[in-house]
């Protein structure tokens, strides 16, 4: 109950007196335990106070954990998390209104709408971490909500190959690889480390050189002064066209682009980006797929989605002049992930 009224009078505060967060939480405090019968816990309740005007709520110590990579909830009231300790769930207190409150305080930063004509929303967070939330009536009763939180560790392939997800030759191999402009398509299956690696990859590309990506939504992290990144945007009920992948493909090849990223290719804009790479400029993506050689045979059937006259005699000499090398991913039933193949691409691997 002291949660509730120490929270509306805060706001009440902040918005009515233009003070900082911190006062207003302090002196509605004070004005709680002043006039309460009982003794009340006031660290307590200003460090739960503090997470939801400024932070997550009840989620914010789940956010903070750096252990926690993935965190959902199916139903108000319960929770789960993947981390190092595995699947974990928790009973949290969030009732269904609550829940509403935390996800369209959390969609401000993005800008993105979700609502009765936008049912669905991926979206990302101020820290890198992705969002994505479905509601009634496609979900069946309850708001669905997932966080796949970003890694805020800078990974090289250094690092990788201390943490054992690479060898050493491998990491090499791949060093090589990037200082030679090698076109790098890394593959895997959801959660396999697929964005890290690629990340990993692109630290080793030279301070000088330009890279333009091109994402669903923003999750690459690079220090690379001369980097450009887009991500797509849904249509609007109030007329926003739809910008994606394909859009954002073409764009960046005229930004002078030394190095194309796709944060996963899914769809037709495999097409563009085949035909991008053939031009000359090298690239790095990622993309699902259960092995390498599975993640080559998805790339010769993606660019059918374009709907325009290609053909399997256009897209195997296209593939040959684009596509380098193929990193596939993958994660053990204890969590551990490791490349398990770096597959060349040639003509014998496309026969």
């Amino acid at each position: 109950m002291e949660l509730a009224n120490v929270l509306r009078r805060s706001r009440q505060l902040i918005r009515e007196q233009g003070i900082s967060t911190e006062l207003g939480v302090e002196r509605a405090i004070d004005e709680i335990a002043e006039n309460s019968i009982d003794p009340i816990d006031e660290a307590a309740l200003r460090t739960e106070l503090l997470q939801e005007i400024t932070g997550y709520g009840v989620l914010q110590p789940f956010m903070e954990d750096e252990e926690i990579e993935e965190i959902w909830i199916n139903h108000p009231g319960e929770i789960f998390f993947y981390g190092a300790g595995g699947l974990k769930r928790e009973q949290i207190s969030l009732d269904e209104a609550g829940l509403r409150e935390l996800i369209y305080r959390m969609l401000k930063h993005s800008n993105r709408r979700l609502d009765r004509l936008i049912p669905y929303v991926d979206a990302d967070l101020p820290d890198g971490s992705r969002l994505h939330v479905v509601i009634p009536q496609v979900t069946r009763k309850h708001w669905a909500v997932n966080i796949r939180k970003f890694a805020s560790s800078r990974f090289s392939i250094a690092a990788l190959s201390e943490s054992g997800t690479l060898t050493a030759d491998q990491a090499g191999r791949l060093s090589v690889a990037v200082r030679e402009r090698n076109t790098i398509l890394v593959s895997g299956a959801t959660q396999a480390g697929k964005t890290t690696l690629l990340s990993a990859l692109l630290r080793e590309v030279g301070e000088s050189e330009r890279i333009v990506s091109c994402e669903d939504t923003f999750e690459l992290a690079l220090q690379n002064a001369d980097w450009v990144a887009m991500q797509t945007r849904p249509a609007s009920p109030e007329g926003d066209r739809e910008i994606g992948l394909r859009e954002l493909v073409r764009q960046a090849l005229r930004m002078r682009p030394e190095w194309l990223v796709i944060g996963e290719v899914r769809g037709a804009e495999a097409l563009d980006l085949l035909v991008a790479l053939n031009s000359g400029i090298p690239g790095m993506c990622t993309l699902h797929a259960k092995s390498a050689k599975g993640a080559l045979e998805k790339l010769m059937t993606l660019p059918l989605l374009a709907g325009e006259n290609i053909t399997e005699k256009f897209l195997r000499p296209t593939i040959l002049g684009a596509v380098d090398l193929i990193v596939h991913c993958e994660r053990d039933h204890q969590g551990k992930r490791r490349v398990s193949e770096i597959f060349e691409v040639n003509r014998a691997a496309m026969d």
